[in-house]
């Protein structure tokens, strides 16, 4: 048996290393490493595939959230509400920018932002909702854009964990996440459903205006160069991380079916175990498993965790101490914020290895090994 890996992008390489030797060196023979004519072409064709109108590459997916936020003019002191079960980069940015981040609960099923807590945490200072669309599900996105457009609030998308999800919205038409809200932000951190070789990120909207605002702030503030007309910063999608993903891209949607027959495998081998319940696939999207997360009940999840670890089976707590609960946000005073679902949630998930490279014997012993500990 192969060694496990939570990610398996050796693997994953090798099956395309032909397309991405050939890109990598068409990049070293033109020697435009930045902004070059790949940059051009994969802004274009992520736009095509997630049905945006514009897609502005930046250097990762935090800058691409921050650049965002900078766009919509919040002033200091504005409040974004957040789910604060979700990676750090979501909410640091509105520290960062000196937004208040307000932390909502989130859907114990789902794992994302809950509609109901967002309409209950708006106040007058409420400017923008930033839902997550984590382990490779979506939001809510119906009841959010209600909420929003009855608030007259912006709605910014994290989308880093759900490339590629199909939303089915109520009116029955379907989009992908990260072009439903105001702006969407994404990631390319190479563990990442569509990642490249380094980092990366990219931000999309609808909005003409605001598409050309954001592309002004992601390279330093001008449209004309020289000529600086807000304060921006520099955020670079690299040349050759475009020309990897552009190959990617092409790949995207067999990953994802990879990725569901896995989940596939996985929902069957702990169908029948009371203590473990399998993730929710909510009916209104397609879930694209980015992580494969269990939810353990009377079971020892760190226990779990060092016995898989025994047995050379890696395994990840996402995530073990939430936003609201972190030291850098102490000056908030979110750490008497009331987020059962949350707390409930960081105590017992666990999640297992999940990638496109997974083979039957290996996604045997995993769950093998997973039955074994919670048998006991």
């Amino acid at each position: 048996m192969r060694p496990l890996q939570m990610v398996d992008l050796k693997q994953q390489y090798q099956k395309i290393k032909t397309e991405i030797d050939a890109a990598v060196l068409g990049v070293l023979e033109s020697t435009a490493f930045i902004n070059g004519p790949a940059v051009q072409r994969f802004a274009a064709a992520l736009a095509q595939y997630n049905g945006a109108k514009h897609v502005i590459p930046c250097a990762n997916g935090t800058d691409a959230l921050q650049i965002a936020m900078m766009a919509l003019d919040l002033q200091p002191g504005d409040e974004v509400i957040t789910p604060s079960f979700t990676y750090i980069a979501t909410t640091e940015v509105i520290a960062l920018l000196r937004l208040t981040p307000v932390f909502v609960d989130v859907d114990p099923k789902t794992f994302c932002i809950d509609p109901a807590a967002i309409e209950k945490a708006i106040t007058p200072k409420t400017k923008a909702i930033v839902p997550v669309h984590l382990y490779g599900q979506a939001a809510n996105m119906d009841e959010i854009m209600r909420i929003a457009s009855a608030h007259n609030l912006y709605v910014v998308e994290d989308n880093a964990q759900a490339i590629g999800c199909d939303y089915t919205m109520k009116n029955g038409g379907v989009r992908k996440t990260g072009s439903i809200g105001t702006i969407g932000t994404t990631s390319f951190f190479p563990s990442k459903n569509l990642g490249g070789y380094g980092d990366g990120g990219a931000i999309m909207t609808n909005d003409d205006a605001l598409a050309e605002k954001l592309r002004m702030i992601a390279n330093h503030g001008q449209k004309v160069r020289y000529y600086h007309e807000m304060v921006g910063c520099n955020s670079r999608l690299d040349t050759l991380q475009a020309a990897v993903l552009e190959i990617k891209l092409n790949h995207l949607d067999e990953y994802i079916n990879a990725r569901r027959s896995v989940a596939d495998y996985y929902d069957k081998a702990f169908a029948n175990h009371p203590a473990i319940t399998t993730p929710f696939r909510a009916g209104y999207c397609r879930h694209v498993f980015h992580q494969y997360t269990l939810i353990l009940e009377g079971i020892d999840r760190n226990g779990l965790h060092d016995y898989l670890a025994a047995r050379n089976v890696p395994s990840m707590i996402y995530y073990p101490v939430p936003a609201h609960r972190q030291r850098m946000f102490e000056a908030f005073g979110s750490a008497a914020t009331n987020l059962a679902n949350t707390d409930w949630l960081t105590e017992r998930v666990i999640s297992l290895p999940m990638h496109t490279e997974l083979d039957e014997e290996q996604l045997h012993f995993i769950t093998s090994q997973v039955l074994n500990y919670c048998n006991q």
